[in-house]
């Protein structure tokens, strides 16, 4: 990927899908995009006509590349002042003010030869999604294992997606947390994340695995600290949490 200053970019909506009922994955063509690392994000820029400017960040969904196009999913807030317009707005055609590739720490890269504990909660996926999408471009041979907490089945993002990459891409083991309703013949009962899950479903910390935590904050604080407590680095456990938008 080549080092370039970051700044201000106009975007083109090239396509849009919906991922669930309240998230939206929006297909940018970008100019002159310098290419990305799975983890990295971008801020999103919406302008009104009074001159009144609202900005957000958003994790990348799309694996790296070296050409223009990027993949955001945004997860709608009723209460937000840009997911709304991005979920429920903006149509195929459409522009948006694009900044990034930004942050060089919550990142994932081929060469890093370690196996990979992935743990998201809700939209906290998709920077997650991003690294499970390189490793499956690349042909990576490390082993990836992705925790993902959500409140319903249907909450779940990319879940044919995750399915059939857990049937195509050889080393790749995906568990659902359900928090408000299991599907049906589910073997638990819905509940948050815990030590017993994460020592189940995780790898142990003798693998020496590297750990991406992602979701809201709380979650966050409680997954980082199962982990240390399980016995793993904390130099190995990274952490991305996300507010409002």
């Amino acid at each position: 990927m080549k080092n370039r200053r970051i700044n201000w970019r106009v975007a083109t909506v090239a396509d849009a899908r919906w991922e669930t009922s309240s998230a939206r994955t929006l297909v940018l063509d970008v100019p002159d995009w310098p290419g990305h690392l799975p983890g990295q994000h971008v801020d999103i820029r919406l302008t009104a006509e009074d001159g009144y400017s609202a900005q957000r960040s958003y994790s990348i969904a799309s694996a790296w590349s070296e050409g223009g196009r990027v993949e955001l999913t945004v997860q709608r807030l009723a209460d937000g002042e840009v997911s709304p317009y991005l979920t429920d707005v903006v149509e195929k055609g459409d522009q948006l003010e694009l900044r990034g590739p930004v942050g060089g720490w919550f990142v994932w890269r081929e060469k890093q030869p370690a196996p990979v504990l992935l743990i998201g909660g809700g939209s906290g996926v998709v920077p997650l999604m991003a690294m499970i999408r390189a490793r499956g471009q690349v042909r990576g041979r490390q082993p990836f294992r992705l925790i993902y907490s959500v409140r319903t089945p249907e909450d779940a993002c990319y879940a044919d997606e995750l399915r059939r990459r857990v049937r195509d891409d050889p080393g790749l083991d995906v568990h659902f947390v359900y928090t408000r309703k299991a599907p049906e013949g589910w073997p638990v009962p819905p509940k948050r994340i815990d030590v017993a899950t994460i020592n189940s479903h995780g790898w142990p910390p003798d693998f020496q695995p590297d750990c991406f935590v992602c979701g809201p904050t709380s979650f966050v604080e409680t997954a980082a600290d199962i982990l240390v407590a399980l016995g793993h680095d904390p130099t190995k456990i990274r952490t991305e949490r996300f507010g409002g938008a």
